[in-house]
């Protein structure tokens, strides 16, 4: 049974507010997927901060009207899943090239494409994006990379005080 009108709005506000907040999108076939897979998908989606929805393409496309993912509007074609990132830009990604890797048997091939920052990219790009570091590891980098400088000058300022003490 097809959702009736009150239904279908319904959809599309929830797919439009998550995509306002999304900071990107896998967009994946479900075509030979089982019901064990998805339930395994849902399940680690709920644990990765990505909302995980299959919708009517005709519905994505209205949701998907006035955000970022605007771009992706040509390519929603056949029965998909939309992955969205909500806590950092390579989470759906991740989540898919996770359950690829365990599942070696299904194709890469079933990521169609991938948006970020108003840009599509294709399928094929989903693992670049699964490798974008969460908001913790970006910290911790930049961190590593203002701490460096300091250490260099303390080592150079102790080797100096050796030097005198020694001379």
């Amino acid at each position: 049974m097809g959702l009736n009108l009150t239904g279908k709005q319904e959809v599309v506000a929830e797919v439009a507010d998550v995509a306002s907040k999304a900071y990107s999108l896998v967009a994946t076939e479900y075509h030979g997927l089982t019901v064990a897979h998805l339930t395994q998908l849902h399940s680690r989606a709920r644990e990765n901060g990505v909302y995980l929805r299959v919708v009517k393409n005709s519905l994505a496309r209205r949701a998907l009207t006035d955000t970022e993912f605007k771009c992706v509007d040509e390519k929603l074609v056949g029965p998909l899943i939309l992955a969205f990132s909500m806590e950092f830009p390579g989470a759906a990604a991740r989540l898919w090239r996770d359950f690829l890797k365990e599942n070696d048997k299904i194709s890469k091939d079933i990521v169609k494409f991938v948006s970020i920052s108003g840009e599509l990219l294709p399928g094929s790009d989903y693992e670049k994006v699964a490798k974008l570091p969460t908001k913790d590891e970006g910290i911790s980098m930049l961190m590593s990379c203002m701490l460096a400088p300091v250490a260099k000058l303390t080592r150079t300022i102790d080797a100096v005080r050796q030097a005198k003490e020694a001379a």
